[in-house]
């Protein structure tokens, strides 16, 4: 309150979103196995539209006719915001203070720090250690400092918040055994919790054992490249467990176009844009394929690495018998015959085609 105030507000809202923040926003993008550029498990990217939603809520509740944002006119965020405060309350005004350079007068972070002191806000860090944070239930990032040269290596000793790096992890492994219903994580080591208290307990084993951390370039909707580290210690863990389940369950072609939909999706909320019919349709398809992720995983934690301890699931399609290379009743081995012919017919027409063809070039 005193910090708000010293702000320049008149009024404060503090909102618990959590429950909310896991099961509306990160569920979804679990399910899809939604990762941007291979790396980014969009920390930042899923929680932008979850504050969207509550601006517009509060604003209504207030009679507010503008809703004012914080996000600098080079990054994601701006974007992300006034997408979802548009698609969500289209009369609404949007002030963008960092875009008005003809009244804003403060250029840098080093600005903004200085404006604090000068109005005595205090601030938990200084100017040497200002780097460019966003932490929520999900992750945390870092940006800026010695990580706008992305020929430095980071400084981890003093960067990193919620892991350890791998090589000061425990020497030993630890075991963690997980079951999800639908998609959804439902118990960890035998205790049933909600979703958002699994990626705390996630976060603590994972941020022990120095698991989630990533050092990526990346390409921001804006168009240029910015570096960042991210430490996503609990979300690492609960996307590689969902991955062990969901490879036992999906048949191949399903797997195949689920993938496709969750790069797509990954692109859609990195843009911000989660209020669309294109994100509501992939998450309908998605949720489609998770009627039967349904299971137990186990696996061990060391040293940054997640490693495989066994699956379970009443719909798995992994047929022991199938997979062994003895003769079964279902499959034998001379039925591979009439299928590598047909399947390998297209390459077979081509050679004969290019075979031909070489031949009269000789003549």
């Amino acid at each position: 309150d005193e910090r708000a105030k010293l702000s320049g507000a008149s009024k404060l809202y503090i909102e618990n979103i959590v429950d909310e923040f896991a099961e509306d926003f990160i569920m979804p993008c679990v399910k899809a196995g939604a990762v941007y550029e291979n790396a980014y498990l969009l920390g930042t990217s899923m929680a932008r539209p979850a504050i969207a939603k509550k601006l517009v809520e509060i604003a209504r509740k207030e009679g507010a006719v503008a809703i004012c944002h914080g996000a600098t006119g080079k990054g994601n965020d701006q974007i992300r915001f006034e997408l979802g405060i548009k698609a969500l309350a289209p009369d609404i005004k949007i002030i963008a203070p960092w875009r008005m350079t003809d009244l804003w007068t403060m250029q840098s972070r080093e600005d903004e720090i200085e404006y604090c002191k000068a109005h005595g806000i205090d601030l938990p860090f200084d100017t040497k250690h200002s780097y460019s944070r966003d932490r929520n239930l999900w992750h945390i990032s870092h940006e800026g400092l010695e990580l706008e040269d992305p020929s430095v290596e980071p400084n981890y000793d003093d960067l990193l918040v919620l892991t350890v790096p791998p090589q000061k992890a425990p020497d030993e492994p630890e075991y963690v055994t997980m079951t999800f219903e639908a998609g959804v994580p439902k118990t960890i080591n035998g205790k049933e919790m909600k979703v958002a208290d699994i990626i705390k307990e996630l976060n603590t084993l994972g941020g022990k054992h120095g698991i989630g951390i990533i050092d990526i370039v990346e390409n921001r909707v804006v168009g240029m490249k910015s570096r960042g580290v991210y430490e996503t210690p609990g979300g690492t863990i609960l996307m590689a467990a969902h991955q062990q389940l969901e490879e036992l369950i999906l048949d191949r072609a399903t797997y195949e176009v689920k993938k496709e939909m969750g790069n797509k999706l990954a692109q859609v909320v990195y843009e911000g844009k989660w209020f669309t019919p294109l994100c509501e349709a992939i998450r309908a398809f998605v949720d489609v394929t998770q009627q039967y992720v349904t299971g137990e995983v186990k696996f061990k934690l060391y040293k940054g690495n997640i490693i495989k301890a066994g699956e379970t699931s009443p719909y798995s399609l992994y047929s022991e018998s199938l997979a062994s290379f003895t003769t079964g009743d279902m499959y034998d081995h001379h039925d591979a015959d009439g299928f590598i012919t047909l399947f390998g017919l297209p390459l077979k027409v081509r050679a004969m085609k290019m075979q031909e063809l070489a031949k009269e070039n000789q003549k």
